[in-house]
């Protein structure tokens, strides 16, 4: 015990990132099938549920994240997996879709506390340079708990659709439990004025607007995770759907249907790993320009393989076109925390920029999933993918308007 409370927050870091996809994926594995198959959810019903959860994310972002630069990083890390934790076993041990409502309130206030503290607070403890190595690092062991956690659902899940779910939480739960012995935090530095929560929140605010205004690729960065929030809330719910409407595989037994979907997503996570293993290795996350041009790429690979998903009739080219979307994502998240981590003016700040950036996303989901529900619920799942990726075209401009500016 006291060698553990003596590790590097680096390597307290990659635990984290180990142990928190590890519990995620156990759950999300079959969360959607859950939905699906046991609750009954329909498209429309399917997409609310993720706008109901963005705006519980939207509503306490900004507050979280306050919480997190005056209080404590760590505090707020802990109760955030402890809040995601209780939600997640409401949702498995009662299928209804009030409790699946539920569970996206505590889901969405627990990931607010967590969002942009697990950043901040490593970047606090270890140095902005370092951090960037272990947003890469991280993503990596994020993959390998994935890669595990997938038999192991499969497994669990076979017989009982819910039992993963019902479990993933209470181990989400020791998770929090766990950070509060382990888990240190030396040199946070919190906001020093004692004022209102709402003033804070106003005065980082418009110290975020203000830089935002000031700096262009900030500016950017916002508005592009805006059209990424746009796109994702439809394809995210609707897929499995999707998937399950055109190659009729829905007719098959619960325990197949894990099987199959399971298999999917172990597929994937293979992937990615081996992908985030190749970005680890060379010196990309150095070089903002690198980043663009590879965040521009992933883009282009994402919209093009989301209307090729959307119009596949066979099972083999929507599982590749799924997989290339998701591996290319997975990709894709650690070089967009690299990019805000090394533009953030202010380091005090920080975690709340971070929640920032998911907020912006946050109301991209909101104002983007309802729109791709009603498509899908009054015209078809497939005119609604290809809906969800003329949403995602404007990123391509934003991306190359930065990589234009980097060469004038």
């Amino acid at each position: 015990m006291n060698v553990l409370k003596k590790k590097d927050p680096y390597q307290v870091y990659i635990l984290i990132c180990f142990l928190s996809q590890l519990f995620f994926t156990f759950i999300f594995t079959v969360n959607l099938l859950y939905q699906v198959q046991i609750v009954k959810l329909d498209p429309f019903q399917l997409v609310i549920v993720g706008s109901v959860l963005e705006a519980v994310v939207f509503l306490f972002e900004i507050p979280t994240g306050v919480v997190s630069d005056m209080k404590s990083r760590k505090l707020s890390i802990i109760i955030g997996y402890f809040l995601i934790g209780i939600g997640f076993f409401l949702e498995g041990s009662l299928p209804y879709f009030s409790t699946v409502m539920l569970c996206q309130i505590f889901w969405g206030i627990g990931y607010t506390f967590t969002s942009g503290s697990v950043q901040a607070w490593i970047a606090d403890e270890i140095g902005e340079e370092r951090a960037s190595l272990a947003f890469v690092r991280g993503a990596k062991a994020g993959n390998l708990g994935k890669i595990i956690a997938i038999p192991l659902s499969i497994v669990t899940g076979y017989e009982v659709i819910s039992l993963p779910i019902m479990t993933g939480g209470i181990c989400m739960i020791g998770l929090s439990i766990f950070l509060i012995y382990f888990m240190k935090e030396e040199k946070f530095k919190p906001t020093t004025k004692r004022v209102s929560t709402w003033k804070t929140m106003k005065g980082n605010l418009s110290a975020i607007f203000y830089f935002s205004k000031a700096n262009y690729f900030m500016r950017i960065l916002f508005l592009i995770a805006l059209f990424f929030g746009l796109y994702s809330e439809g394809f995210d719910r609707l897929w499995i759907s999707h998937f399950f409407e055109v190659t009729h595989l829905s007719s098959l037994p619960e325990g197949k249907l894990v099987v199959v979907t399971g298999g999917i997503e172990f597929i994937v996570v293979l992937a990615s790993f081996a992908i985030l293993h190749l970005i680890g290795h060379i010196p990309i996350h150095q070089h903002l320009k690198h980043i663009y041009l590879a965040l521009l790429i992933g883009s282009l690979l994402i919209i093009a393989s989301l209307i090729g998903f959307a119009l596949s009739t066979q099972i083999i080219s929507l599982l590749v076109f799924y997989i290339i979307i998701q591996v290319t994502r997975y990709a894709m998240y650690p070089l967009e925390d690299v990019w805000l981590n090394k533009i953030i003016p202010d380091s005090s700040n920080r975690a709340t920029f971070f929640s920032v950036k998911g907020q912006v996303d946050a109301i991209g989901q909101i104002c983007g999933g309802p729109v791709i529900g009603l498509i899908a619920s009054n015209f078809t799942i497939k005119i609604a993918m290809m809906v969800s990726a003329l949403l995602l075209t404007p990123v391509l401009f934003l991306y190359s308007m930065i990589l234009k500016k980097l060469k004038g």
